[in-house]
């Protein structure tokens, strides 16, 4: 590949684009589902009754969350850092409480989206009165960088949703590890991690019937067409998601339906497709008790404790270093 030419795009995206569109298999980073109209559809399909996640997940906090209060606080008060914040629903449930109780911490959500930050930061003046915020725009490995400056008192990472399913082991053990070297000796980590299960109810929460799933995916090639002046036709590709029971990794793909060639002008690319040829979009790995240790053992972390939903579906872990 020629780097010359990589280096003269002039976003990220264009450059992740043009790099995952001539490798084979061909792929594309699900972080880049997250544009404005990403976001809305993501934020229905927490709301599906498919999406088991997001729900198990409110649940386990609202039964818990005087626990992982008593957990988190300290006698000089805590930050709480939450990497993708999203919406905030699920974390609002803690929010609220550690308000109440007359906790002194300090929320800093972190999210891409700066649309989604915007959200949230309005949402959250008019329904937490007093609460302290600020909001941090920027990737998982910016952020990172930046955890170190918050050295002053204990620190409590936030990654709910089963975000860290996003990673291949290998890479969520060098994220984690990256988290570890960032955090002193009474800071915790707290993650929301989904639990293997029946295969059938996986696929189901990436598949739903209503199609709302099929539309977040394909809103990637719509980014596309938008960002880079390309012409991806949305509707000759599948959304198509896999599940292998044994390794719990889901996967998501978009297939080609036929023969197909699309121009990406902005980048000067002619890109051809194979009938039922695939762009990986997505990955998305399961755990269970026995492979959260192994992962927190590998990052040099210890899991103090673990709070789960009644069906032990999901499951969220406190770590420390």
């Amino acid at each position: 590949m020629d780097k010359t030419k990589l280096s003269q795009f002039k976003t990220q995206f264009a450059t992740d684009v043009f790099h995952g569109l001539t490798t084979f298999p061909k792929k594309i980073s699900s972080k880049y589902f997250y544009d404005e109209k990403g976001d809305d559809l993501f934020q229905q399909i927490m709301d599906l009754p498919e999406y088991y996640l997001t729900g198990k997940e409110f649940d386990i906090l609202k039964e818990n969350k005087a626990d992982i209060g008593e957990a988190f606080t300290s006698k000089e008060g805590f930050d709480l850092i939450e990497l993708g914040a999203g919406d905030g629903k699920k974390t609002k449930v803690l929010l609220r409480h550690f308000t109440e109780a007359g906790y002194d911490f300090k929320y800093l959500p972190v999210d891409i989206s700066g649309n989604v930050l915007e959200q949230l930061t309005q949402s959250l003046e008019t329904e937490i009165s007093g609460l302290r915020v600020d909001p941090q725009q920027g990737t998982y490995a910016e952020v990172l960088d930046r955890l170190s400056a918050y050295k002053k008192r204990k620190k409590v990472i936030l990654f709910l949703g089963s975000n860290i399913g996003n990673l291949l082991q290998e890479q969520a053990i060098g994220f984690l590890r990256k988290i570890s070297a960032a955090m002193q000796a009474e800071d915790l980590l707290f993650i929301g991690i989904d639990q293997k299960k029946h295969p059938k109810k996986v696929l189901g929460a990436y598949n739903d019937p209503t199609g709302v799933t099929a539309a977040f995916n394909k809103n990637l090639l719509t980014r596309i067409n938008r960002e880079l002046d390309a012409n991806f036709d949305p509707e000759t590709f599948l959304h198509w998601p896999v599940y292998n029971p044994e390794s719990g990794v889901a996967k998501s793909y978009l297939v080609s339906k036929k023969e197909q060639t699309v121009q990406i002008n902005s980048l000067n690319l002619e890109v051809v497709f194979g009938k039922w040829e695939t762009i990986h979009t997505e990955v998305s790995q399961k755990y269970d008790d026995h492979s959260v240790g192994w992962l927190a053992q590998e990052a040099g972390l210890t899991i103090v404790e673990s709070f789960s939903d009644s069906e032990n579906y999901f499951k969220d872990y406190i770590f420390k270093k």
